[in-house]
């Protein structure tokens, strides 16, 4: 009798215990609920005022929710030669698209060198490399547009107001941190496929080619996605390099369209709004097709350097 007695009150003890720690998970639960609904919020408020201030009939940024909502704005962005907001897209797009590519492919290719090979200034190679990227590009702004003028002189089409100028510096710009990057990725794939390759009879092209370059496609989203962000984006190098209204930016638009109000800027802000929403679609885009590769590419490039 003492035994079952005693038995009984061990599973009667029992129980309350397991239903203190199903409470617990519970109060766990909803506080990453509660956290996760405040940050929705935060995240999503601008973007909703954004979306407001472009339906709005007044052309401001009172409300977040306007009355009359109307895509006036739109309309106008469209059809309005005055802000050729399609062709400042256009652009932009052709500049960053041309930007990442030209930045992924020389940047595999210095990664894969300094990864692979073992030569003379390596790891001064990888410091200088390092140090440069500690001084803001805002510093070489100046070189750079006397470097772009006299290169005018012998080829038009890469110096100063030329997209091809414009390319040549962001191309040039994100080769240091991406080479960086995309060396520790490869630094984290065995050398043994290499030799392997080397057992077969491939040279080092056909190694790079057809065995590395499958396996490094997550940092090749990663660096796609960081050069093409930070080229659409950019504002300042833009607008110093490029002088003709046609050859604006996206980023430099706006910047016009804003200065262009006069000392009432308000006057067009449900405008910048429309055009800001406009802008983002080709960043949405991107994220959408890579967004398989991104984390994948981060989190395992930062295991080995």
């Amino acid at each position: 009798m003492a035994e079952v007695k005693a038995t009984g009150t061990t599973k009667a003890a029992a129980v309350p215990r397991t239903a203190s720690l199903s409470g617990a998970r519970r109060a766990n639960m909803i506080l990453k609920l509660v956290i996760v609904i405040i940050a929705t919020i935060i995240a999503l408020y601008p973007i909703a005022y954004v979306v407001g201030a472009s339906l709005s009939p007044t052309n401001s940024l009172s409300d977040l929710i306007p009355a009359n909502a109307t895509l006036n704005n739109y309309n106008r962005l469209l059809n309005d030669s005055q802000y050729p907001i399609l062709l400042w897209l256009f652009n932009s797009i052709k500049v960053a698209v041309i930007s990442t590519i030209v930045t992924v492919a020389l940047t595999t290719m210095a990664a894969y060198a300094f990864s692979r090979f073992r030569f003379k200034g390596r790891r001064q190679g990888l410091l200088v490399i390092l140090l440069i990227q500690l001084f803001p590009n805002t510093l070489a702004i100046v070189s750079l547009y006397l470097l772009l003028t006299q290169i005018a002189k012998l080829v038009p089409w890469l110096g100063i107001n030329s997209h091809g100028g414009l390319i040549l510096i962001y191309s040039g710009g994100a080769l240091g941190f991406n080479t960086w990057l995309m060396k520790g990725f490869f630094d984290t794939i065995p050398k043994e496929l290499d030799e392997s390759g080397v057992i077969d009879g491939a040279s080092p092209t056909q190694i790079f080619l057809f065995i590395l370059l499958p396996l490094i496609r997550p940092i090749l989203a990663v660096v796609s996605i960081l050069a093409f962000i930070g080229t659409y984006a950019d504002f300042l190098i833009a607008k110093i390099m490029l002088q003709d209204k046609d050859n604006y930016t996206l980023a430099v638009g706006l910047n016009i369209m804003l200065g262009e109000g006069g000392g009432n800027r308000s006057s067009n802000w449900g405008l910048f709004a429309a055009a800001a929403i406009i802008g983002a679609f080709p960043i949405v885009v991107v994220f959408l097709v890579l967004q398989k590769q991104l984390i994948g590419g981060l989190t395992t490039g930062a295991v080995k350097g």
